[in-house]
């Protein structure tokens, strides 16, 4: 640390998924390590945001977005989250989720606070957390379904605690949380007065019918409950920055002066583009959920073929695989060889736990891509096969 550099970000460094994906690039694999969703828009929404710049709607916008951007928002929070909310003073538009996510932190988190996290966690969601710079607790998801032992989570809760971070469908892993979890979760935030942030962007990725269920929705959480959620996701669109909260009016109001002060205002052509997105059909979710569920058996069977040991994913479009099937000990040995040997990375597990120890043996893959990408990826995966033995 030099003496020009803040103490907020003291150790902090470039993610494993930066580090990876400019490691593949150089080596011209296929990286299956950021969540880059390489699919295409959709066409509507394309021509939405074409007709916006061409209209010269490029000004500033209410930094708490535009108004039909942010009607159309509480209207898909009624009938798909059954969270209504008031667009003009519960829905705040942001530059990305993790835009939301900023915005949610800076307001209510500071030092002397405690925050829960589930591990393995989304490095961004940490990160953020750490420049705020409160005690942060883990309590580990374990087993082939992710589960957290209730006795460890109340542990984890003290007079302290300001909040818990819940993301669900989860990045890394795919963990969905039930409403049975959801509930236990939510009554210990009443119990101990705590807020909770939820990252729900995978939202419309699940798998073998389970339910996505909104904390938000649950008796008593209403009024202590920051819902994060965006467009990146859902429409293939990561480098657009859009995404939003949704909150009670005076967390969305503290939230927007800092969305303010940080960015001014998400992109305003992108806002009016993304509108169009919510004209698609059920045909479009079906579709992107059928394509993700091709993908993940696909990517899972390539895998489990060379002894990267499948911890099947929930939802979203990541797999975390143990390694020690392939005859690997550790994580990042693993991740060298695919990268080097088979064109493929990934993202080494130790990156998504407080102990680095607990994710040692596991890797982060992400199938969110193109079949003719992903094809070559699993193809890659498999001379593992020829590699190891």
């Amino acid at each position: 640390m030099t003496r020009f550099e803040a103490e907020r970000i003291a150790g902090l460094v470039q993610s494993d998924i930066r580090l990876m994906s400019r490691r593949c690039m150089e080596l011209g694999g296929v990286n299956l390590g950021q969540g880059i969703c390489d699919q295409p828009t959709p066409d509507v929404v394309k021509a939405a945001a074409k007709a916006a710049i061409d209209g010269d709607q490029s000004i500033y916008s209410k930094f708490e977005g535009i108004d039909e951007l942010r009607r159309r928002i509480a209207g898909k929070m009624a009938s798909y989250n059954g969270l209504p909310c008031d667009p003009d003073s519960e829905v705040l538009v942001a530059a990305g989720s993790t835009g939301a996510f900023v915005a949610a932190v800076l307001s209510f988190i500071e030092p002397g606070d405690e925050v829960i996290l589930f591990s393995p966690f989304y490095g961004y969601h940490y990160n953020v957390l750490r420049m705020a710079r409160p005690e942060i607790k883990s309590v580990t998801l374990r087993g082939s379904d992710w589960s957290f032992d209730p006795a460890e989570l109340r542990a984890a809760f003290s007079s302290r605690t300001k909040a818990v971070i819940v993301n669900t469908p989860a990045n890394p892993c795919g963990k969905v949380f039930t409403r049975e979890e959801l509930q236990q979760i939510g009554a210990l935030c009443t119990e101990f007065d705590a807020l909770a942030i939820t990252d729900e962007i995978y939202e419309y990725i699940l798998y073998d019918g389970r339910e996505h269920v909104s904390m938000a929705t649950l008796p008593g959480m209403r009024e202590r409950t920051i819902t994060i959620s965006g467009f990146s996701k859902t429409y293939n669109m990561t480098g657009w920055r859009l995404g939003y909260a949704v909150a009670p009016a005076e967390f969305t109001a503290r939230m927007g002066v800092v969305a303010d002060l940080v960015y001014i205002c998400p992109p305003t052509p992108l806002q009016h583009g993304v509108v169009a997105a919510f004209d698609l059909g059920p045909d479009y979710y079906e579709q992107m959920s059928a394509d993700y569920a091709r993908k993940r058996i696909q990517t899972m069977e390539a895998c489990d073929a060379v002894g990267l040991t499948s911890l099947a994913p929930q939802g979203s479009y990541y797999l975390m695989v143990d390694v020690r099937g392939a005859g690997f000990e550790t994580d990042v040995q693993a991740a060298d060889v695919l990268m080097q040997q088979c064109g493929v990375a990934v993202i080494p597990g130790h990156s998504f736990y407080l102990d680095p120890a607990d994710g040692r043996t596991q890797l982060r893959l992400c199938f969110a891509k193109q079949d003719h990408d992903l094809d070559r990826a699993c193809d890659g995966i498999r001379k593992l096969a020829s590699v190891t033995t």
